[in-house]
């Protein structure tokens, strides 16, 4: 892989990105003049600090509040310094949709902004790139090969499938499987996507090869933009230049968007999975003896493809072994001990590795033989993965295993670090190089230090600007104090409470509403007793697990106007319904994590032995990052107005009900009761009673 510059940086002065900077992001400046953009002095002391962190080559962590316009605050002097310095610049965001935003809406605008300023002009031709995984896209020479080879490969009752994609690949642009619909049967998009390692410079031609095109479009962009999966996946197999100084490309500089998620998601990847499902469908498509199909039949003789099957076979039995003595009373179980279970599962698989190695020593060098030795990497990795877990051979990781499916007869091998911030600092902080991690919800009590632990970040520069919206004016944060507090014993008076309060709130609120749980289980209870309600009183219903996906949900709760959403976890965070669509958000309880989770149980451990408060330095913390994700979802442009309703009166009577007061976006509250709230909870568009304004933060 090479960079935009072929390995050659021009030196120029870091004046040049200042000025240039300064004068977009400036009162009337080119921003405000020519783009009749709103000048925001936070977003312009961002745009200075990311200017400096760039051409310093130094890391940045920056809070911006809602509404500061943070994009534009990375991105303009991220495509001046990347043009100068003929680096590239990584934009890595939290999701696939995000991503899309970002390279339609926000680079369009830098688009029109450098084009229309001649200072900016020699700017304007920027390329830019958003990169999804390589399994995303369709790769010509596996297609091709999986036809060839389609009666080893597929049963009948695929092929048809596999006919479907190649008259689609006749016709498609980008050659990405979103455009397929219905989506592409699984297995048989295993086996023609560019995951495999029969997809590369030697076998396709990148004119009709999507991948390598993508990756030739790579290597001219400015911008690549990337999703935080992506990210952590690729940094941790070595990006995308292996041995090159940089973290994902040659000599690169990153931004981290919506940065309050990369601890976890790094966690995620930093560690290991494997599932009973992918092992299966593994050695199933080097052999699958029902369908008498499968990619080295035609190689093997019976008593090798029977050791296949023996594999398969020791492969269930170990899956369910684990599963009647860990998982049969629980679905998640950690594993700690030493010697805790055999693996007679090793021995078939390295017998499958075997056989794989005498079946490639037959096959001539080209996209065949490049395929089978994928598929013996993919083995060979099972083999050692299931090896390094039975020994717990990864000491500073925590070890699980967990059922999970849709009648949860999957079984999974999941390892993570314990402490993922020594992993950030040698792969994002260790060398001179800019990285900004930016987002609106970093800080605690707006304290930084303790994301900055969180990510190995200590003593880099930290810096927070908080919202130029009118929190004061255009919001009202109503907390109920009446409901029964949260207990085994008083569980289902608490819900019962709860959903009394939540069709009083909602039917009060004239626009949209959106309701946040912390489990499935209360939000199908409150769901089940509210549906017909809601529906019979004219408002559309949309409910996280029906079915739909969390983007289609998003979308047809912001055009109904005043519709009702019921979401948990995901939901939390990222979901933008600007307008009366969202005029209110109910916080059903205090959005704590389950304490019981492997890696929660670990982190408390890890703390206690340095001396630290699990609860305080880790429990509250996450908690109060997501409580102030969540009620974010109200206020998301300057003139939005809307409610923020609490229903969990802990906030009121523990000690560290305070620090979630204190990450309201206002300091004045209304308490609220069922004998009372007829007169104390008012409509935004209704002035609030002398009551209220006497007591507005006490009574």
């Amino acid at each position: 892989m090479i960079s935009p510059n072929d390995g050659a940086e021009s030196r120029y002065s870091s004046k040049t990105l200042e000025s240039l900077v300064s004068r977009t992001f400036e009162p009337s400046g080119w921003l405000q003049t020519v783009m009749d953009l709103e000048h925001r002095p936070e977003q312009a002391k961002m745009a200075r600090a990311v200017s400096e962190s760039m051409s310093q080559d130094s890391p940045l962590i920056f809070e911006a509040g809602t509404g500061v316009g943070k994009s534009l605050a990375y991105l303009v002097p991220g495509i001046i310094h990347s043009s100068e310095s003929k680096r590239p610049c990584i934009v890595s965001s939290n999701t696939i949709s995000l991503q899309e935003q970002i390279e339609e809406k926000d680079l369009a605008i830098c688009r029109r902004l450098f084009a229309a300023i001649p200072e900016l002009e020699p700017y304007s031709k920027f390329n830019s790139v958003v990169l999804v995984g390589k399994g995303n896209y369709l790769c010509p020479t596996r297609l091709a090969n999986a036809i060839a080879n389609k009666t080893e490969l597929f049963p009948n009752d695929e092929l048809d499938e596999l006919q479907r994609i190649q008259k689609w690949s006749v016709s498609t642009e980008t050659g990405l499987r979103q455009e397929l619909d219905p989506v592409p049967n699984f297995d048989v998009w295993d086996l023609v996507n560019a995951e495999g390692s029969a997809c590369n410079r030697k076998n396709c031609d990148p004119r009709s090869c999507y991948y390598q095109k993508s990756r030739i479009e790579m290597r001219k962009a400015q911008v690549v933009v990337v999703n935080h999966s992506l990210l952590f996946a690729l940094i941790n197999a070595g990006g995308l230049a292996p041995n090159a100084k940089g973290i994902l490309l040659p000599d690169d500089f990153l931004v981290i968007d919506e940065a309050h998620t990369a601890a976890d998601v790094a966690t995620d990847h930093f560690g290991s999975r494997i599932s009973s499902y992918g092992l299966d469908r593994q050695l199933k498509s080097l052999f699958n003896p029902k369908r008498k199909s499968g990619v080295i039949r035609k190689w093997c003789h019976p008593k090798q493809l029977q050791q296949i099957v023996d594999a398969q076979e020791a492969s269930q039995e170990f899956f369910s072994y684990l599963a009647a003595t860990r998982l049969e009373k629980r679905p998640v179980a950690r594993v700690s001990e030493p010697d805790w279970t055999d693996a007679p599962l090793l021995h078939p698989l390295k017998a499958v590795v075997q056989i794989m190695d005498t079946v490639l020593s037959r096959i001539e060098d080209g996209p065949m033989h490049d395929e089978i030795k994928d598929q013996r990497a993919r083995i060979h990795g099972y083999f050692s993965g299931i090896r390094q877990f039975v020994d717990l051979a990864e000491e500073d990781h925590v070890h699980w295993i967990e059922r999970s499916g849709r009648r949860k007869q999957i079984v999974t091998l999941r390892t993570a670090p314990v402490n993922v911030a020594p992993y950030l600092k040698d792969t994002l902080f260790s060398e001179d190089r800019s990285v900004v991690l930016t987002s609106a919800t970093l800080s605690i009590a707006k304290d930084l230090y303790p994301f900055q632990k969180r990510i190995g970040a200590e003593g880099e520069r930290a810096e927070l600007v908080e919202s130029p919206f009118d929190y004061e004016n255009n919001t009202r944060i109503y907390v109920a104090s009446d409901i029964p507090p949260q207990s085994p014993e008083n569980s289902k008076q608490t819900i019962e409470a709860i959903i009394d309060y939540l069709w009083f709130c909602i039917e009060k609120n004239a626009g949209g509403s959106l309701a946040l749980f912390t489990s499935y289980s209360d939000l199908r209870k409150a769901g089940d007793a509210l549906e017909d309600r809601i529906i019979r009183s004219g408002r559309e219903f949309f409910s996280q697990g029906n079915g739909l996906s969390r983007s289609e949900i998003a979308n047809r709760f912001r055009k109904s106007g005043n519709g009702v959403l019921f979401g948990t976890d995901s939901f939390w965070t990222g979901v933008d319904v600007p307008g009366n669509s969202l005029s209110q958000v109910i916080i059903t309880k205090l959005p704590f994590d389950v304490p019981t989770h492997p890696i929660t149980e670990a982190k408390s451990e890890f703390i206690k032995e340095h001396g630290g408060n699990p609860f305080g330095d880790l429990t509250l913390p996450d908690a109060l990052i997501k409580f102030r994700q969540g009620i974010g979802r109200l206020i998301r442009k300057k003139d939005d107005k809307g409610i923020i309703t609490i229903l969990d009166s802990r906030i009121l009577s523990k000690a560290y009900g305070k620090r979630f007061l204190q990450s309201l976006p206002k300091r004045k509250f209304i308490r609220m009761s069922k004998s009372d709230r007829e007169t104390r909870f008012c409509n935004m568009n209704v002035t609030l009673p002398p009551l209220h304004r006497r007591f507005p933060s006490s009574s």
